[in-house]
């Protein structure tokens, strides 16, 4: 039998929870000799998830160090591929994304002449300043990439609004897949307050917020917003996990901190931020994943951003889109809180980020481009 090998390229915590399933279904192919090189840009959440889906990377750059930056990320990453790629030389590169990662691994591949394989293509602003850097990673990887593997419609008229028609298949988003086997009934959290809260009886607020470009003012006015909420409404617990930037850890403990009904709380791992999600009332996040991953639990979420690179979850009425002004942002709770017919509206809208299958979709495009298939893989049809 013909074998192709494939090598998946991450470093960051969001980046393992979609690639991960990725990587278990090219491990199951026997038509796949399947390759895990991961940069370590977030050197502890990393290893978490990979710790969860139980996979070990073959290749480990482990790039992270005090104060990097993004050049920093970008050249290490390109350096230590450059060992990789010259040692293994694999059939096809696989990334994921709008990373430093994302877009060193993707020009390492094309230096080294390999073709490149874009996981979650064609998201965009249209903005290279929001998000930064991530949007202008994510269209330079796109003109890069040979395959295009797109989540939903919109990401896929996104490029071919650029010319890219070949190579680009529908897919759904991985992440839904990477559920399946993260969140369950029986779920105990190791973060003890997780265990303690009351999920039926209090409405229990998820909070995410660390995006550079939320830093500053955008941040104050969040986190106030924040407060006010809790204020307002005695029934409500908010959770906090603070991400490890000094910046989010200052301005969380500045404007959150001392408050009974404010939980701050260290970053945690995937299968806990998944499980508290599917428990949880309500999600206010700054972050892309959360914003494909509540709905498909069926929980509202307001995006903590004055844009979405994911305007289908706006349409299709899983999220709102509630900016960082804090009257904008109070208001969009509170409706939520207090108005059951606004909140069923969007807990009950259909996800239209994918329905488990993904990854199948993804590793039989392979196969089909490679010629180890007879037929491309029915696009996904939200």
């Amino acid at each position: 039998m013909k074998q192709i090998t494939v090598m998946t390229i991450f470093g960051t915590r969001p980046e393992a929870i979609k690639m991960c399933p990725l990587v278990q279904e090219l491990d199951r192919r026997p038509e796949i000799n399947s390759l895990c090189c991961v940069t370590a840009q977030h050197r502890e959440m990393l290893d978490s998830v990979l710790d969860i889906f139980g996979r070990k990377p073959d290749y480990d750059l482990n790039i992270m160090q005090p104060k990097q930056t993004l050049s920093t990320i970008t050249s290490k990453t390109l350096l230590g591929m450059d060992e990789v790629l010259q040692q293994v030389k694999p059939d096809l590169i696989l990334v994921h994304g709008d990373t430093s990662t994302t877009f060193a691994g993707a020009l390492a591949a094309f230096y080294h002449q390999i073709p490149v394989g874009h996981v979650e293509a064609g998201l965009r602003t249209y903005d290279k300043w929001s998000p930064f850097p991530e949007e202008m990673n994510r269209k330079m990887v796109g003109c890069i990439a040979d395959l295009h593997f797109c989540p939903t419609v919109a990401n896929r008229d996104n490029l071919a609004r650029e010319n890219i028609t070949n190579g680009v298949f529908l897919t759904g988003n991985t992440v839904i897949d990477a559920l399946q086997t993260t969140v369950r009934k029986d779920y105990t959290f190791t973060t003890k307050v997780l265990n303690e809260l009351d999920y039926v009886n209090q409405k229990v607020i998820l909070v995410t917020c660390h995006r550079r470009e939320n830093y500053g003012q955008p941040m104050t006015n969040i986190m106030t917003a924040l407060r006010r909420i809790a204020d307002a409404f005695p029934q409500v617990e908010l959770v906090y996990p603070v991400h490890l930037s000094p910046v989010v850890q200052q301005a969380a403990k500045q404007y959150l901190g001392g408050h009974e009904r404010i939980h701050l709380i260290d970053p945690i791992g995937v299968d806990e931020m998944h499980n508290l999600m599917a428990r949880c009332h309500l999600v206010m996040t700054d972050s892309g994943g959360l914003q494909e991953e509540a709905p498909a639990l069926g929980k509202p979420v307001l995006v903590l951003r004055r844009e979405t690179e994911r305007p289908e979850a706006v349409a299709a009425g899983t999220v709102q889109l509630a900016g960082v002004e804090e009257e904008d942002i109070f208001s969009m709770a509170s409706t939520l809180l207090s108005d059951s017919d606004a909140y069923n509206r969007m807990a009950h809208a259909v996800n239209p980020y994918g329905d488990g299958q993904a990854c199948r979709r993804t590793v039989d495009a392979i196969l089909w481009h490679f010629g180890l298939r007879d037929n491309a893989p029915d696009p996904f049809n939200p």
